[in-house]
């Protein structure tokens, strides 16, 4: 994505919206509209500007955008998703196919509760690549679209729909941009290893593989993969396979009236009482105690 240097205006107009100089007094926390909604009024051209307590997140899915974002200019193919702070001079000029959407977000939304987990996508403004991502965007889409149609007709927790909508799209992204961040710094071959590793700890766990197992399947040493499990969690390579395990004991336990012998048949254990020793040793109860009974 090229960018180059452009000098600032001195004078950006701030808006709530693009073309709207004030927020009405009911406007909502969460705004969403198509990109071409607004966009082609304007012929596709939308003047730099800023939107005072907004965070803004453009997501491009088809066309092009040359994005004037902070004194640089960038030039966007879809799928892109492009986020804006509050106080971030930004413009854009569409292609006439361009299409997509703008989620915007009020910062009492953003700071709320968990705020600060979002925060990696603001501190700086960021062009997201979504391509070779196709799960990622039909997930996006999808809340983007389940907004789209909340925002239409106000029913029943209407405002709290949004935010939760919202945030859960926030979240896709946040999970999206950390990822490339630690295989950035711990190398791409090593994060997609850990990848692997993790798919593969999905698919087996209730074989109970053992991590030679794991790192034969994945031509790896279990030396390497564990130290790289370290490195990536702080954990073990036995670790990431015990907790996962746990993890579905503890789901199994809460949510199934199953006996407990039957849940520690089912995730391979061969003797139940075995089962009971391993989970009271890694969650600090017995099976019967984390059930309440």
């Amino acid at each position: 994505m090229p960018r180059t240097a452009r000098p600032a205006l001195p004078d950006v107009p701030q808006f709530g919206l693009y073309g709207e100089q004030a927020r009405g007094e009911n406007a909502e926390f969460v705004h969403i509209e198509l990109i071409e909604t607004r966009s082609r009024v304007h012929h596709w051209h939308i003047d730099k500007h800023t939107h005072s307590g907004l965070f803004q997140v453009l997501f491009l899915y088809g066309g092009e955008v040359r994005a004037s974002v902070d004194g640089a200019v960038w030039e966007c193919r879809a799928p892109t998703v492009i986020t804006i702070h509050p106080s971030v001079v930004h413009g854009f000029d569409f292609s006439a196919e361009a299409h997509g959407y703008v989620l915007t977000v009020d910062q009492n939304v953003m700071y709320a509760g968990h705020g600060d987990l979002y925060s990696s996508l603001f501190v700086e403004p960021l062009a997201i690549d979504l391509s070779g991502q196709p799960a990622l965007h039909a997930r996006l889409e999808s809340l983007l679209q389940n907004l789209l149609t909340e925002a239409s007709w106000p029913q029943y927790g209407h405002n709290l729909m949004l935010e939760w909508l919202a945030r859960s799209a926030l979240l896709l992204l946040v999970r999206l941009h950390a990822e490339r961040r630690l295989a950035d710094q711990s190398g791409r071959s090593d994060f997609e290893l850990f990848s692997r590793f993790r798919a593969e700890v999905e698919r087996r766990y209730k074989e109970q593989w053992q991590v030679g197992q794991y790192a034969e399947a994945l031509r790896a040493t279990p030396t390497r993969l564990n130290r790289l499990c370290l490195k990536l969690s702080g954990k073990s390579a036995f670790d990431i396979t015990q907790d996962r395990l746990m993890l579905e004991a503890c789901r199994k336990l809460t949510y199934l009236p199953a006996s407990i012998a039957s849940i520690a048949y089912e995730l391979g254990f061969q003797d139940p009482a075995y089962f009971s020793r391993l989970f009271k040793k890694r969650m600090g109860l017995t099976p019967k105690a984390f059930r309440g009974g």
